[in-house]
Order: structure tokens, then sequence, then C-alpha cells
């Protein structure tokens, strides 16, 4: 009688017992996820197969609650994970994170995962990915005001047009963006002036996810909101930095303007003594629109 394995996941029972058990806990860039070990060997070949296939469990490196720890990026294992699930892969609208989710196919060995995150080639060997369609609708237009050669056909634009790139139909769209943030100030004894101000704890974004998404690209937070919808608003994206003047940068390089603004602001001693630190706490918004 075969008797329970913990370590090698065996539950007993026949003569050749599994290695791993049918369910499998793993730790992904501190990201915990919990799957079927049919799922993790479903592409001969891969390195998940070969983990999970060729080793047994005592090889693999293990985190300190005996998951089975991988150092990759634990948010887009999530979409490598789906993929093995039915070999489709589903990515949400203005994914921006395409060419990072194709390093980590690359690393786990996923040839056809890899292949279908590679941006397509054109006949004229230009990157036709779906950043890029709005040059390709706007090239015949280029082409009537005189950039066009012998028999009509159309010529590469000149530096001085690839220089500026045109905005899209989707990044016209009017809409509005609120940021926002929750400092900190002191005031010294007596009013001094050697006191830390402004100190950001961090940067909310609120208002329309392909808006916030096309702004803020890769330095947008959705790990509190993942998957939105492009069309719904959101209120839990924050930015990967804290410094207000790079988000009004971010903001006016891509056409908005400021048009709107609100602070509510709280003291309080750090102390019972009058004479201790005063410690302001406040809550600011910027409204942002683009017409």
């Amino acid at each position: 009688m075969a008797l329970a394995d913990p370590e090698r996941g065996v539950t007993g029972g026949a003569d050749s017992p599994a290695p791993f058990a049918e369910i499998i806990e793993l730790n992904v860039g501190g990201q915990v996820y919990v799957t079927r070990h049919r799922t993790l060997v479903a592409v001969p070949d891969s390195l998940l197969w070969s983990m999970f296939s060729k080793k047994t469990p005592r090889e693999l490196a293990r985190d300190s609650k005996g998951r089975f720890f991988l150092d990759r990026d634990g948010f887009l294992f999530r979409y490598i994970l789906d993929y093995l699930r039915d070999l489709n892969l589903v990515l949400p609208d203005y994914f921006p994170e395409k060419s990072r989710l194709q390093r980590e196919a690359d690393f786990f060995q996923l040839r056809e995962l890899s292949k279908r995150l590679s941006p397509r080639v054109s006949k004229e060997n230009s990157i036709s990915e779906e950043l890029c369609h709005s040059d390709w609708d706007e090239a015949p237009a280029q082409g009537t005001a005189g950039n066009n050669g012998p028999g009509g056909a159309l010529l590469a634009p000149s530096p001085s047009q690839s220089a500026s790139p045109s905005l899209s139909q989707e990044n016209k769209k009017s809409g509005y963006i609120t940021v926002g943030y929750r400092g900190s100030y002191t005031i010294g004894r007596d009013i001094q002036t050697d006191a830390k101000f402004r100190r950001v704890a961090r940067i909310t974004v609120c208002g329309k996810t392909s808006l916030a998404k096309e702004v803020f690209g890769e330095t947008l937070n959705e790990s509190r909101d993942p998957d939105r919808p492009p069309e719904r608003y959101t209120s839990r994206y924050y930015l990967k930095y804290n410094f207000l003047e790079q988000a009004f940068d971010k903001l006016t390089e891509f056409g908005f303007r400021m048009v709107a603004c609100s602070s509510t602001g709280t003291c309080a001693y750090s102390s019972n003594e009058p004479s201790e630190d005063k410690i302001w706490t406040s809550y600011t918004e910027y409204v942002f629109c683009r017409d």
C-alpha cells in the first residue's frame, strides 16, 4: 500500500504514482496562481512542460509556503496561463505591454504564442501593428498633397513628415481625466521653514480607461482594476511615479488642458504640545479636458 508523500504531491494509489499533484500552486513574482498539472504541460517542449514533466518536485524552487516559485512577471503570467488552458490568445483592448508579454512567451518557450505577439510586417517591410493603423489610413491623403512618385505611386514621407506622428481618430476623442494626490507637509516650531513640503504618496488617475491608457501608457498601474473595458470609466488607476509635473507634461503632450482644481486640507499636531510641529495633510484634484 502506497503512502501519501506531500513533498512529491503523491496521494497514494497504483504502481507508478504521478510525481505532481493534480492541483498545483505557483508563486510567480509574488503573485499566487492555482492551476491543474495538465494545464502547465499543455505545450510540449515548453519550459513549463520540461519543469513539470521531466523533473520531480524536489528539483524545483519553492517559496516559504511550499509553492513552486518562478522569478518572472507575476502580472503578465495570467495571460501565459490563459493561453495554456485552451491555446487561444485573448488580450484586453488597448493592451500596452504586448512586447513584454512576447518576452515572457519567449522565456517560457511558447513559440506559437510568441509568433502571434510579434508585429506583423507588410510587403513594404513596415510595421503594421494596431498602433500604426492611423499612419496607413492617412498615407493616401499625404500622397495627394505632392508626395506622389511617377505613376501615382506613394513615396516614403520626408523626415520632417515622419518626425511629427499623426494622432489617430481614437487619440482625437474628447474627454476628461482627473489627476489626484494625497500629500502632507510639516510646518516646524514657531513657523520655521526647515520643513518637508508636498510629500506625495500616490497620484491617482480617474476617467475613461482608453483615455488614461492613451496618455500614460506603461506608466499607468492597473493592478487595482485590471482588464477594464476601454469604454468604461475607472477611479482605481494610479501612476508608477510621484511627480505631478511629469503627469502634467504627459497630459499637455496629448492635448489636454487644466480646467479645474480643488483641494481640502486638515491640520494636526504631532503631539499635544502646541509648540510641536504642525502636520498638514491635503487631498487635491486637477481636472484636465481635451475638446
